[in-house]
């Protein structure tokens, strides 16, 4: 399931399998899996709005922070005639270096024999789901969870188990019981450890060493999805799963440049067991051939011109900025009406509707607060079940601090308005 809002129709598809005698499409039975996004579908229906709209709803980075002149200078030094035909499929061999060189000495160092180079981190989940899930495969998910990726899972016909989060994560207790309920053992635990979409909570190390032994208990590879990692503004930071297990065959890694550089640059990459290359590069093949070559030598270009941590230290700043003033607001605007995750870097706020607020569905509120001229992601959309009807997912990143006041004293006389109405129909 994937929440439908007005406006926002994810499953498109739907009343057109049938057979072609009746004027139908003889469409595959996976086609029934291809639920969509609420959250990428939100680009559309926010561009078509005629009134001044402040945007809480796409995780993207701040348009401002973005280098785009420097982009601008780099497509002209780093473009040749190499950079408008084919490349290889596993990625552009100078990026891959400049990837391993600018990682050494890392917590997570990348090494050239376990990477291949994707079309942004979307294509490394459907690269994962497809090597892993069978029709009918049991895939763990968070609850609430990025449902682009869940959907993903959806696409290759799993059934989905949500698991629950608290401030430390997804629950690993609550796991290991509602997959000893289930009475089948996952194929893999789709998990988006640091700063995690939509909630900003991370999951703890007790929990992901847990989770480690759980997989290896189960034989499920754990599909680490982290486009946040590197985007920590407060906190201690948290080993990864590639720390504390090493060149594990069942930790599956997904990277993408699009929240550090820019989305639209679609360049990310997978890490993974390097007996899967060869797969990936099959799988990737069937695809697209290859990545974006002009924008493979962009971000090649942006690694060596040494700019990257500093790049990321002023991201760090200035997402602190943005939470801290997003905080505030809410404290001012809204009050005790809410509460919310307290997130150590990424993008995300959670938000819980209290009282008698909770009886308001976001979803009534997503349609009130767009006409107020504020936008976010109702957090039935970020259930595949459904859930989180009284929460929603503002995104604190791409947006000013004041231009966030102005949001969310909308979002609270939005509120008011739904209150007034009552429950809808």
């Amino acid at each position: 399931m994937l929440t439908t809002i007005e406006g926002l129709d994810p499953k498109p598809t739907a009343g057109l399998v049938g057979p072609a005698s009746e004027g139908l499409q003889p469409l595959a039975r996976r086609a029934d899996g291809l639920v969509g996004s609420v959250i990428d579908s939100s680009t559309s229906l926010l561009a078509a709005q005629q009134h001044d709209i402040v945007r809480f709803a796409m995780g993207a980075p701040a348009p401002e922070v973005i280098p785009v002149e420097l982009f601008k200078q780099l497509a002209t030094q780093a473009h040749d005639e190499g950079s408008y035909t084919y490349g290889a499929t596993e990625g552009e061999p100078g990026l891959i270096e400049a990837l391993v060189a600018v990682t050494a000495g890392t917590d997570e160092p990348v090494r050239e024999e376990r990477v291949v180079i994707t079309s942004g981190g979307m294509q490394g989940l459907d690269l994962a789901f497809k090597l892993y899930v069978d029709p009918g495969d049991l895939v763990v998910v968070e609850s609430p969870t990025y449902t682009n990726g869940s959907g993903t899972a959806l696409a290759y016909g799993a059934d989905l188990l949500e698991v629950p989060c608290d401030d430390d994560g997804m629950d690993v207790e609550q796991l290991e019981r509602l997959v000893d309920e289930t009475g089948r053992t996952p194929k893999a635990i789709y998990t988006i450890p640091n700063f995690q979409n939509p909630s900003g909570v991370t999951l703890s190390e007790e929990r992901r060493v847990r989770m480690i032994e759980l997989a290896h208990r189960w034989g499920s590879v754990i599909v680490d999805d982290d486009p946040y990692g590197l985007l920590r503004f407060a906190g201690q930071p948290v080993r990864g799963f590639n720390q504390l297990s090493p060149d594990d065959p069942l930790i599956f890694s997904v990277r993408t440049f699009s929240k550090i550089l820019a989305p639209g640059l679609r360049v990310g990459w997978v890490d993974a067991d390097p007996r899967l290359r060869q797969l990936l590069i099959n799988a990737k093949q069937a695809m697209d051939t290859c990545t974006n070559v002009p924008n493979q030598h962009v971000v090649e270009g942006f690694i060596r011109s040494g700019g990257l941590e500093a790049h990321l230290e002023g991201l760090r700043s200035e997402y602190r900025k943005r939470k801290d003033a997003m905080q505030d607001s809410i404290r001012r605007h809204l009050g005790d009406r809410v509460r919310t995750t307290d997130p150590e870097g990424g993008f995300f706020l959670w938000v819980t509707l209290q009282g008698e607020d909770a009886q308001v569905s976001s979803q009534q509120l997503f349609e009130i607060a767009l006409a107020e001229g504020v936008a976010f992601i109702p957090g039935t959309a970020l259930s595949p079940s459904g859930q989180f009807a009284d929460a929603f997912r503002l995104c604190f990143a791409s947006t000013s601090p004041e231009r966030t006041d102005v949001g969310i004293e909308r979002l609270a006389r939005a509120l008011d308005r739904a209150r007034a109405q009552g429950p809808a129909v």
